[in-house]
């Protein structure tokens, strides 16, 4: 079959990018399965360019530029360019601000699903967050109760134009609850996230040596901040003085200047470090030298690609405590220290139960080794397979 992808991708930094890189990195291997795989991307800044790939033992790769963030038509033009590459099913790989940070553009891409289905196309939708469990004020969005509730009036009419798809898979078994009875869904998928690394025989390392670490990655400002964790970090400079804070990542869109703000902020503070935007080829050093990672968030929009990349690396994390978080927990098999989400010293003491006890930090660090290595997103790739396989025996 001939799949095409609408998403981010490296070297875009767009939300999702890196789900996509893992995804597309073992999809390409399926050459019993996959004849071409073409990847609808954002346009990048001027003079970026995405890299040609070309594998003889691979499927091949093409990249076809065609939409941008907060652009307006964004819809008409992944259309049209749907119509020009004509594959065989399109898979989106979106939450609700893939396309934009602004209301509108946002709002208008996400209608492209429905827009294929128009032209007769198979459509499988993985979405990433839903509206009913976004905190919006957390996430960028909605400054005051009348705007909010207009935004999740508009957020129930995109997710029903989301349900045209043939199918919408969702990560969270809660996500399926919630599509299927507030909306009457009866084309939902649960559908496994999947750790970013095939499991190895080599033994992880939760207990690299060196200085305390503590890390956190993502992107930063909305409802992932760093100022409660870089707080916690100064109460255990205390007692450990050579800890360090690595802050990996950039600002969230939503969010331009935020991490600026807060080197200025806390310019007192020592051993804090800013890496800014983390290439792939350096995530395994960034995680490899961690002794915790900690999750400094104050709501969830869905399942986190991070904390199974820690479990991946066989990390302990520390975990705010929040539903998604939690449930994520419980049914993937994952462990962890929690924290309350709004309090520093919480933070600081959760971080504390791990670096200052080995045994706690090794515990969780295998535990979430084994979490993630129970389904490699290889796996994962061949559970879409298999359904786009059925959907396209279906006239």
């Amino acid at each position: 079959m001939r799949i095409a992808i609408v998403t981010t991708h490296p070297p875009s930094k767009g939300s999702l990018n890196e789900y996509a890189y893992h995804f597309v990195r073992f999809l390409k291997t399926k050459v019993e399965n996959v004849q071409e795989i073409i990847l609808l991307l954002d346009e990048l800044p001027q003079g970026g360019e995405y890299p040609s790939e070309q594998n003889q033992a691979q499927v091949p790769v093409r990249s076809v530029p065609c939409w941008k963030f907060n652009a307006l038509d964004n819809a008409i033009r992944i259309r049209k360019a749907v119509r020009e590459v004509n594959p065989d099913i399109v898979l989106f790989n979106v939450q609700f601000a893939s396309f934009g940070d602004k209301k509108i553009p946002a709002t208008l891409g996400l209608l492209t699903p429905w827009l294929l289905k128009l032209d007769g196309r198979k459509v499988v939708v993985l979405l990433h967050n839903i509206m009913e469990t976004v905190n919006l004020k957390s996430a960028g969005f909605g400054n005051n109760p009348v705007l909010e509730a207009v935004i999740r009036l508009f957020g129930n009419i995109i997710t029903r134009f989301i349900l045209k798809a043939d199918w919408v898979a969702v990560t969270i078994p809660k996500y399926v609850e919630i599509l299927e009875s507030n909306y009457g869904a009866k084309n939902v998928l649960l559908a496994p996230h999947g750790s970013f690394e095939e499991p190895t025989d080599a033994e992880p390392n939760p207990m690299p040596g060196g200085n305390p670490t503590v890390m956190t990655f993502g992107k930063f400002g909305t409802y992932k901040t760093v100022d409660l964790l870089v707080e916690a970090h100064a109460v255990l400079l205390n007692k450990h003085p050579d800890m360090r804070l690595v802050i990996a990542g950039t600002d969230s869109p939503n969010a331009a200047g935020y991490l600026q703000g807060v080197r200025e902020k806390y310019a007192h503070v020592p051993n804090v470090e800013y890496t800014g935007y983390v290439a792939e080829e350096d995530v395994p050093r960034i995680f490899g030298e961690a002794w915790v990672v900690a999750f400094p968030y104050t709501s969830t929009t869905g399942s986190s690609g991070v904390l199974h990349q820690a479990g991946g690396y066989g990390k302990a994390v520390v975990l705010p405590n929040l539903g998604d978080f939690a449930e994520l927990v419980l049914e993937e098999g994952y462990d962890a220290e929690f924290f309350e989400p709004t309090s520093s010293t919480s933070l600081a003491e959760s971080i504390a139960k791990v670096i200052d006890h080995p045994e706690r930090q090794q515990e969780i660090g295998l535990r979430n080794y084994t979490a993630a290595n129970g389904l490699p997103i290889t796996e994962v790739v061949d559970w879409y397979l298999i359904h786009f396989e059925e959907l396209l025996k279906k006239k």
